[in-house]
């Protein structure tokens, strides 16, 4: 294991400068985001990451995390009380560790912030990249790189999926699970679905016919539109912001709950480390997970508000665990949750964590 910095040399910013300066911004399909990233704002969005975004700004305050590498895996690690078990917090797509340190800031334990696999700073895993292959990841980040012998798991998204993963194969390791985005059962048959569970299903059905061009052509040709986005900064934030847009608890305002330096610096690590192809991987490799393992951890769901997920019911993380401790819906706060409302997060999994012990 070793220290990190995050230290992007001149001539990358410089290149990165120039291209932004020199970029090309389609026609509008339709009126302002309907049918995608609105291009005005992507051209004013642009001309802030070229001229106005102060990256050795942000870096310093980077910087101010102590960082590690270990087995080609990133992540930032925050010693606060090791008398308590600690917390991994895990991001998801298209995210980073940036979505946890405003959470991690506000908690009393130690806490530990991975980069996933393929992600900015950590290296892809040998093999698929399963969510039982990320959760090993992370297991020998905890275990064998920072010696903790339980640990607690928080997580959304692909980082939460693979931390259900972890607590269903190292349970003797996991003091518990919080997650906002409930869990699933592996099937459906232990009984039939509720009236409940069928509209929310019926909504993620509808959802994803409407929202799954992005994780089509991720999962099914991620070189060819990663060749587009590794080249193209504009067209890097054009791709990343319309998910952190869509998803997140913003009413169609991004920057209600993203400041453009928070926007500029996510954008200028996937940039400068040239991981957005690598990111797609866990789509690509999706096919090739399994049936996740019973879950007999105690797990609490702060669920988000996202739709189809602000109807989740309890019922069906109940199908997936056998020691629901909590279960919120708190209505605000969206698919980056710990970013948008830290505070929120950070009662929850604290009371959680205060109650498990």
């Amino acid at each position: 294991m070793r220290p990190f910095s995050i230290a992007i040399p001149d001539d990358v910013l410089d290149d990165l400068g120039e291209r932004l300066r020199r970029s090309r911004f389609t026609t509008p399909s339709a009126a302002g985001w309907t049918a995608g990233v609105d291009p005005e704002y992507l051209r004013s969005f642009v001309a802030y990451w070229a001229d106005e975004f102060d990256w050795r700004a942000a870096e310093a305050r980077l910087g101010g995390y102590p960082q590690f590498v270990d087995h080609g895996q990133h992540f930032v690690h925050l010693r606060r009380d090791a008398s308590r078990p600690p917390v991994l917090l895990a991001h998801g797509w298209p995210s980073s560790f940036l979505e946890m340190l405003p959470l991690a800031d506000l908690l009393d334990v130690d806490v530990v912030i991975p980069s996933l696999p393929g992600f900015l700073f950590s290296e892809l895993v040998d093999g698929p990249l399963t969510r039982a292959a990320i959760a090993g990841a992370f297991h020998r980040t905890m275990t064998e790189s920072l010696g903790y012998e339980r640990y607690f798991l928080f997580g959304g998204d692909i980082g939460g999926v693979a931390s259900s993963w972890l607590a269903a194969m190292h349970p003797e390791s996991v003091a518990g699970l919080h997650m906002i985005h409930g869990p699933f059962p592996a099937d459906f048959d232990a009984s039939p679905i509720t009236a409940e569970e069928q509209a929310f299903l019926d909504a993620d059905e509808a959802r994803e016919e409407g929202d799954s061009g992005y994780s089509a052509i991720m999962g099914t040709r991620p070189d060819t539109i990663a060749a587009a986005l590794v080249d193209s900064p504009a067209g890097l934030a054009a791709w990343i912001i319309d998910k952190l847009r869509d998803w997140s608890d913003c009413g169609g305002d991004l920057e209600s709950r993203f400041s453009r330096d928070d926007l500029c610096t996510l954008l200028t690590l996937y940039w400068a480390t040239g991981s957005i192809g690598t990111s797609f991987r866990q789509y690509l490799d999706w096919p090739m997970n399994g049936k996740r393992p019973a879950i007999t951890v105690p797990v609490a769901v702060t669920e988000s508000s996202e739709p189809p997920l602000d109807l989740f019911p309890r019922s069906i993380a109940e199908r997936a665990v056998s020691d629901l401790r909590r279960f919120s819906a708190p209505g605000r706060g969206g698919h980056f949750m710990a970013f948008e409302e830290p505070q929120l997060v950070a009662d929850e999994l604290s009371a959680f964590m205060r109650e498990v012990g």
